[in-house]
């Protein structure tokens, strides 16, 4: 963050930051922007598409409050806010549903994808409401999301948002994976918290590890499956990450159906910047 100028006495000070993104995304967010403005009929607006697009990425990149982008363009906090939201609409319907997704990396030759779960953080609130976004697992609030990648690391599907007190299994039954990727012809890697998940031992579609129990350590043959599995699962962990270079993932300020929406908008932004 730099300086831009010395303000004179009495005026609020500007700064920089940079905004670690290609010229390519900004690109896509703006010309969608442009075809949704052109598709409704809007012939104005306070700026032009390409520094509404500029403030709504600073916003999911860094977090900026709502406020200090407003301040500096000159519009209000509720003018920002309403081209976040836009802009997420617009790239929330761009998102993959599950049977497309499976369907598009069978046609692509793929075999196999990876599943995984995250909670994302969310702010505490009080009252009984709240208590079903406290994961145990996590000794925090949040929402739960499961994703898709293929063997690269590639992000395929996001789910809709779950309480944080669900569990990844749970959660992957409420979206019927199981059936969905045997009707699709592809297999599954999951870690741990998916064992029990596909109820066909003689013909499984997800394969995860063996858990010990207390009396029935694991074998070393079953140590190193194990770890064979999880070597082969890690790209997921890249995708996630990739998802949460996206500040304003840190902690979420918003109802499960608007995080779900912002997630899938991030899918498409993240597919834009990376691919592997």
């Amino acid at each position: 963050m730099t300086t831009t100028n010395e303000p004179a006495e009495g005026t609020p000070a500007a700064y920089q930051v940079r905004l670690p993104l290609s010229a390519k995304t900004l690109t896509f967010v703006a010309d969608l922007l442009r075809g949704h403005l052109k598709a409704i009929g809007s012939r104005w607006r306070k700026l032009p598409p390409g520094k509404i697009a500029v403030i709504v990425l600073a916003v999911l990149r860094h977090d900026q409050r709502l406020a200090d982008m407003a301040g500096g363009n000159d519009v209000s906090a509720g003018t920002v806010r309403r081209w976040v939201r836009e802009v997420l609409r617009l790239l929330a319907a761009r998102a993959p549903r599950l049977d497309r997704a499976l369907t598009k990396i069978a046609k692509r030759g793929g075999e196999v994808v990876l599943i995984d779960g995250t909670l994302i953080r969310t702010e505490r609130r009080s009252g009984t409401d709240n208590r079903k976004n406290y994961s145990g697992k996590h000794k925090t609030h949040g929402l739960l999301f499961l994703a898709l990648t293929d063997t690269a690391g590639n992000l395929l599907w996001i789910s809709a948002a779950r309480p944080g007190r669900a569990s990844e299994i749970t959660t992957a039954r409420h979206h019927n994976l199981v059936q969905r990727l045997r009707e699709a012809g592809l297999g599954a890697l999951a870690d741990l918290g998916f064992v029990g998940l596909d109820g066909d031992p003689d013909d499984p579609v997800v394969i995860t590890g063996r858990k010990a129990t207390r009396t029935q350590p694991l074998t070393t043959a079953q140590k190193q499956a194990n770890q064979l599995i999880s070597s082969e699962h890690a790209p997921v962990e890249h995708a996630f990450a990739d998802l949460k270079n996206w500040r304003i993932l840190t902690k979420l300020r918003m109802d499960a159906a608007q995080a779900t929406m912002l997630l899938r908008a991030l899918l498409v932004l993240t597919h834009s910047e990376i691919t592997r």
